[in-house]
């Protein structure tokens, strides 16, 4: 019985910034539960990489190149999936940018409007369309990503957490006027996560060790740390979870 909760088979997942880091990871733990994946990205070439190993290990997935910046794209999202798959059942938003590392008072507008495009407003119409597929079924399970910089602003990186702080926010919106129609919508908030998108922090060994020095468990996070909650909250062992967004950063919090 409590095995057959984490079966996610034949279900269709779309994975924003599915072609490195966490969304790879995400996408390959969904797949190995039975999930058909839908990759996007703004790289074709990355994609596809993901895309083969998912093949290679029995999977199955497509590929759309996508900006989640732009809202004719965040449609192609849904078209493509539906094109391909005929539904959608899991939504993980992954994808977010960050152009900019420093004090928010050398920041322009092109900036804000750039990590605000990217990380709430794609989101926010992406989740809108997916719904809009899952509501009929009575069933859906919506991802977001965020991160612990949401609840504690990261130095250098103020818009980013004001985005990541919206994003939380869009969690328990959507999970408040979804729920009724059966769909989930929770979050994920990693630490620090060993990929490229942070690698600005990771690569510099006097940050690493300060910021390592600050996490209880000592070290940063691999991605499949959070492939595994990604599997949990869309899968029905989280049936009864919606609204929250579960903080993974290895107690740094605590301190």
């Amino acid at each position: 019985m409590y095995k057959e909760m984490f079966d996610l088979t034949g279900r269709v997942a779309i994975v924003t910034g599915g072609s490195r880091g966490i969304g790879e990871a995400i996408a390959m733990a969904l797949s190995e539960f039975g999930v058909k994946i839908v990759l996007c990205s703004r790289k074709i070439e990355g994609l596809t990489a993901v895309k083969e190993k998912i093949e290679a290990a029995g999977g199955e997935a497509v590929c759309i190149p996508a900006h989640m910046g732009k809202i004719e794209s965040v449609r192609s999202i849904i078209d493509g999936a539906l094109e391909a798959y005929g539904t959608i059942d899991i939504l993980v938003n992954n994808a977010a940018t960050n152009p900019i590392f420093g004090p928010m008072m050398s920041a322009d507008e092109a900036a804000w409007d750039k990590i605000l495009d990217v990380n709430l407003k794609g989101i926010f119409f992406l989740t809108k369309a997916a719904a809009e597929v899952m509501a009929p079924k009575g069933k859906g399970s919506i991802i977001n990503i965020s991160t612990e910089a949401a609840v504690r602003p990261a130095p250098g990186l103020g818009i980013y957490s004001i985005s990541k702080a919206g994003l939380d926010m869009v969690t328990k919106a959507f999970a408040q006027e979804l729920g009724c129609q059966g769909i989930r919508v929770n979050g994920i908030a990693p630490g620090l996560v060993q990929t490229k998108f942070s690698q600005a922090l990771w690569s510099n060994d006097d940050i690493k060790q300060a910021v390592e020095g600050k996490i209880p468990l000592g070290r940063m996070a691999q991605p499949p740390e959070m492939a595994g909650l990604a599997v949990f909250l869309a899968s029905d062992a989280a049936g009864f979870i919606t609204g929250q967004t579960i903080l993974a950063d290895g107690g740094s919090m605590l301190c």
